[in-house]
């Protein structure tokens, strides 16, 4: 990964864990009794809007928000997502301080697979639409409701984590790629 791509993707990193830690001091760990497949809906529905959004322009939205604080929100559930995946305990709150390690280990897991990844495409990612993006992560959604219909049965699948991982740094690419166009509420 080049140094470029690092230092953005360290600057959008922080962006969207400023938001957690923001949402958390104004909600707490509210978020720590949703199932994994009520945060699936959720992701589906801010994805569903990034695409409505592209479709109609963000200075048509009934909701004057951008494209990009959808993006931020699509980072932070599918962060929450693997944190729920992995307790066992999920009609329990979470206390802060674990919330936050919880947190930072989701991202640091995901964006661990990104510099992997990357590492083999070699920033083809930088070539695509933001409109693919969303379509990717659409698409990645609809996998997972698919698994977590089948109780998390694959055949040759990689299962919700693996999936979860992919549209946390999918919505990374878009965010570095709003923030290089200038258009934040594209």
């Amino acid at each position: 990964m080049n140094e470029n791509t690092k230092k953005e993707l360290e600057i959008q990193m922080a962006r969207c864990r400023e938001m957690f830690m923001k949402k958390m001091e104004d909600y707490g760990t509210s978020w720590s009794i949703m199932r994994p497949t009520s945060l699936t809906d959720q992701i589906y529905i801010k994805a569903k809007r990034v695409r409505t959004l592209e479709k109609i322009g963000a200075s048509q939205a009934a909701v004057d928000e951008g494209i990009e604080p959808e993006f931020v929100g699509i980072i932070n559930y599918a962060a929450m997502e693997l944190i729920q995946l992995a307790r066992t305990d999920q009609e329990e709150l979470i206390d802060r301080r674990v919330a936050e390690k919880l947190y930072d280990k989701a991202i640091h897991d995901a964006t661990s697979l990104l510099f992997n990844k990357n590492h083999d495409y070699d920033d083809a990612w930088r070539e695509m639409r933001i409109s693919s993006i969303t379509d990717i992560i659409l698409q990645k959604l609809l996998r997972t409701k698919e698994i977590e219909d089948n109780d998390g049965i694959t055949k040759v699948s990689e299962g919700v984590d693996a999936n979860m991982m992919d549209i946390i740094n999918y919505a990374f690419f878009a965010l570095i790629k709003l923030a290089e166009s200038g258009a934040s509420n594209a």
